[in-house]
């Protein structure tokens, strides 16, 4: 079998790349199955060491085989007694061991997360943690198929009278998607680079509301794939197995560990803004009524409706027209950006490597170097597909590591953009381009020991920070200059245009402040629920919503149902204020290049390649101090979205 399954052979791909090309699904049970074998037989080994327990034959001997980890198998490791047994050992002596820094806190930290996992509970307690792990890894499974299947199943199919409003870009997207289901025409998926620009530029109200109804009801369909059983079932299994660790819920076990500290730091945070967003939407909402009555509309603004009017007026005020924008946002011009930025900031090249296999052909692989040679891979995967996960996120293949040997990283960026010929670019979609490579970076500048600590393994709120700071590089005036040009005729993006730009930057975030934070305390509020058991999902969501003003027309980003950030796995349950709190760093970090008068001066960008390249080897409250030279203050957040008094 190991001689017909690639991932049980020896790989002979440079730089340890998978062999993409010669994987296939049916590869992947049995790949499992042998590894999780070997791997309880290292565990034992471990376990049943003759030696007395030291950092190397117990920590680092962890960390060699630590990840990735299936749910089930993860908890067999945690719970096991004689591993925890020597960890807390070690533990209780680390005063005494005489450990460097990054060899202390990955003891501290690996002890934590024993703790976390239940290890210190007695056999019951044991048994009940494993049982409600492996329960969540089935729900969260599930809840994220549901979503899937109804992005999948759902298209609004459009003739070529139906297409009023929609700009030539749009068009072209449109007809791609239908293309890929084999229809004629034209067709709307539920993919947010179709789903939103419709919203945004289509002039018939009827089809708006159609596309916006489905795009809410994702995952709330009865049936099969209904994602509002699950809900309470998720929640109360999490508050479960808080309670066995001694925490009163599971939204205090979270924040327990992260830089927040705690619920009412992160409630505060979130706080803070609320009320500022809340009313710089309500006067934006009376600007959008304005222009839609002068066109005839009649009774309130709906949801359906705000950003279709929020283009107009943003055309009005702004004389920014974002389908003339678009013009100049070519897709590969704006990778390309993101590379040079890099380039300049921290001495990175990438090198296109078409040679090596990619799991698809839309993917495209470049090596990664800087002055002393290979650093790792970067894979970029733009396009969104059928059967691909809707949204944007950074991955990796292999971490960053040199516990035993330097080994390189491999990264991926899958981003879920409209194909079209040329591929053209909202300013959105360029920064969620920047933001998901600011991820790619961290976890390529990664220069750790230990692969616990590599890149992106970091609290959750810290975590977003390396990714927001890199938005600020694409809003640049010398960026666009150079790397905004004119699809078609290469001509530069023109100066008034860049002027327009960045006089709209605050323009609408009123609603997009509250679309975001609306859904980070309904995340709050879920997490806290005293008894989730019987909740009634949509009777909780209405009354949220009723109780804290959220205005009717914005609405939550996320809607229960369909938040995967929540529901589709754990990691940013109770979390999801973690964007907001990192934007707090990442706007008070940008501002020590402003203040330089410089974006790519020297010093401060070798600062923050120190921050990048830390991973977890220390408190991510001292890697920002070192970074800026003090703590963060919440004052330019305020500033850059608008909402300072």
């Amino acid at each position: 079998m190991t001689a017909d399954n690639p991932l049980l052979a020896p790989w002979t791909t440079p730089f340890g790349l998978p062999p993409f090309d010669a994987i296939r699904p049916e590869h992947f049970p049995p790949a499992f199955e042998q590894a999780m074998r070997a791997h309880l037989d290292e565990i034992a080994a471990i376990g049943a060491h003759p030696a007395a327990p030291s950092f190397a034959n117990t920590i680092e001997a962890l960390d060699r085989d630590w990840s990735p980890r299936l749910a089930q198998h993860g908890m067999r490791v945690a719970l096991d007694p004689a591993i925890f047994a020597r960890v807390d050992a070690l533990h209780a002596q680390r005063d005494a061991l005489d450990l460097a820094e990054d060899q202390r806190r990955l003891l501290e930290r690996t002890h934590l997360g024993f703790i976390r996992s239940g290890a210190a509970l007695d056999a019951a307690g044991k048994a009940r943690m494993a049982a409600i792990t492996e329960r969540l890894a089935v729900l969260h499974t599930a809840f994220g198929q549901n979503v899937l299947h109804d992005e999948k199943a759902w298209h609004l199919p459009l003739a070529e009278t139906e297409l009023d409003g929609l700009p030539d870009f749009l068009r072209a997207g449109a007809a791609e998607a239908a293309a890929e289901r084999g229809l004629s025409g034209y067709a709307i998926t539920l993919s947010r680079s179709l789903i939103e620009p419709f919203l945004t530029f289509s002039a018939r109200r009827d089809l708006r509301q159609a596309a916006h109804a489905a795009w809410v009801a994702r995952g709330t369909h009865p049936g099969a794939h209904d994602n509002r059983p699950l809900i309470p079932e998720i929640l109360a299994l999490r508050r479960e197995r808080a309670k066995l660790l001694g925490y009163p819920g599971f939204a205090e076990f979270r924040l327990a560990d992260s830089m927040a500290g705690s619920v009412e730091a992160a409630e505060g945070l979130l706080a803070e803004v609320w009320e500022p967003a809340r009313r710089k939407a309500a006067a934006e909402r009376d600007r959008l009524l304005e222009m839609a009555r002068a066109e005839g509309l009649e009774g309130p603004l709906q949801p359906w409706d705000w950003r279709y009017y929020a283009e107009k007026v943003r055309r009005a005020d702004y004389d920014l027209d974002e389908t003339a924008l678009k013009q100049y946002l070519v897709l590969e011009n704006v990778q390309q950006a993101a590379f040079d930025t890099a380039s300049r900031l921290f001495g990175l090249s990438f090198v296109p490597r078409p040679d090596l296999p990619a799991y698809h052909p839309d993917v495209r692989i470049y090596e990664v170097r800087d002055a002393e040679g290979h650093v790792g891979l970067f894979l970029a995967d733009p396009f969104a597909r059928p059967d691909k996960r809707s949204g944007a996120w950074m991955s990796s293949y292999r971490d960053q590591e040199a516990m035993d040997e330097p080994v390189s990283p491999i990264v991926v960026n899958n981003n879920n953009f409209a194909r079209s010929t040329p591929t053209l670019l909202s300013f959105d979609d360029a920064e969620t381009l920047f933001h998901e490579f600011g991820h790619a970076l961290h976890g390529l500048l990664s220069r750790v020991r230990y692969p616990a600590q590599s890149g992106t393994s970091v609290r959750r709120d810290f975590v977003e920070l390396p990714s927001q700071i890199y938005e600020h590089w694409i809003a640049l005036p010398e960026t666009l200059r150079r790397y905004a040009r004119h699809h078609e005729t290469g001509a530069p993006i023109p100066e008034r245009m860049i002027e327009r730009l960045l006089a709209a930057r605050n323009f609408n975030q009123g609603f997009a402040s509250v679309e975001y934070t609306g859904s980070a305390l309904i995340d709050m509020a879920l997490q806290r629920h005293p008894a989730p058991e019987g909740l009634d999902i949509e009777a909780f969501e209405r009354d949220f919503l009723a109780r804290t003003g959220m205005p009717p027309e914005v609405g939550p980003r996320h809607r229960p149902a369909h938040f995967q950030h929540l529901f589709a796995g754990g990691g940013y349950a109770a979390g999801y204020y973690s964007y907001l709190w990192s934007e707090v760093l990442d706007a008070d970090g940008f501002e020590a290049f402003e203040a330089a008068g410089d974006a790519f001066d020297p010093a401060i960008a070798a600062r923050l390649r120190q921050l990048l390249g830390a991973g977890d080897t220390r408190d991510p409250m001292q890697l920002y101090i070192a970074f800026r030279g003090r703590p963060p203050s919440t004052a330019a957040l305020l500033r850059n979205r608008g909402l300072a008094a």
